[in-house]
């Protein structure tokens, strides 16, 4: 390969970056793909970090020492934030997502890329510092699994899924039974036994949280592996129950409810969009 010039140099590291975001890059990666010194790939990489800060479209952490390098860190500014999440919620109040019994037809939003990879990179961003450390991710066997996939990638980390039913597939297992705290009915949750190491910090990620008892559930699984809740992170929550049955769960959308006129009423969450 030629030698590249700078600006075709940053705009394959922006790439390379921006396609794992929170892994670890080592000057020495970049100086054999590009067959620069290490003060020119140095000198590469601040122009980078402050393109990226001044765009709002991420951020570039540097690290220090013989082994040092550079990642790339989700984040969005506080209007991009908020302009992700009013727009999904303006989506969710057409008329038309009425359901019979008053339940509400989310799906394509769930499934929607946009949404999905926004959504992710906002809870990878809250959980990307070293002192907030996630080994895993983990979500229930629902629609919530596309949102938890992009916070997992957002965080460099692997997704495991808590499944409803015991698959052989998976080898040994551990199970939990669980009271759902929406409908009062006893449910069980099952997880292989090898897909989280002891001692390991799991990020929970959920779509939907009414009472919370998926999340409970699965605090419950992450206690019996022998691991620690880094946290919990919802799209939408519900004003009531008011009591969940998990604390301290952070939530983007506030859902209220169907009125009189069958208006859906979701509003953003923006104290967590800071």
């Amino acid at each position: 390969m030629s030698k590249l010039k700078r600006n075709e140099r940053i705009g394959a590291i922006v790439k390379i970056l921006c396609d794992s975001p929170n892994k670890v890059y080592t000057l020495n990666y970049f100086t054999e793909l590009f067959d620069s010194a290490k003060s020119t790939i140095s000198e590469d990489l601040v122009i980078v970090k402050k393109i990226m800060e001044e765009l709002s479209l991420g951020k570039v952490v540097t690290i220090a020492g013989a082994a040092g390098g550079a990642k790339y860190v989700p984040a969005m500014g506080k209007t991009e934030k908020i302009t992700l999440i009013e727009k999904i919620c303006e989506d969710m109040r057409k008329p038309e997502r009425v359901m019979p019994g008053k339940f509400l037809y989310m799906a394509d939003v769930l499934y929607n890329p946009t949404y999905t990879k926004g959504i992710g990179d906002i809870f990878a961003e809250r959980y990307s510092d070293d002192d907030k450390k996630v080994d895993y991710v983990l979500t229930v066997e629902t629609k919530g699994i596309p949102i938890a996939m992009m916070t997992a990638r957002g965080l460099n980390v692997p997704l495991v899924i808590a499944r409803h039913e015991n698959k052989v597939t998976e080898g040994p297992k551990l199970s939990i039974n669980y009271i759902s705290g929406s409908t009062g009915n006893l449910q069980t949750m099952y997880i292989s036994k090898n897909a989280i190491k002891k001692g390991s910090n799991i990020l929970i990620v959920d779509d939907f949280m009414k009472a919370g008892g998926s999340a409970k559930g699965m605090t419950q699984l992450v206690s019996e592996l022998e691991c620690k809740v880094a946290g919990i992170c919802v799209l939408f929550d519900t004003i009531t129950p008011s009591q969940k049955l998990v604390e301290r769960y952070i939530s983007l959308i506030r859902y209220e409810g169907i009125d009189t006129e069958e208006r859906i009423m979701v509003y953003p969450n923006f104290e967590n969009l800071e």
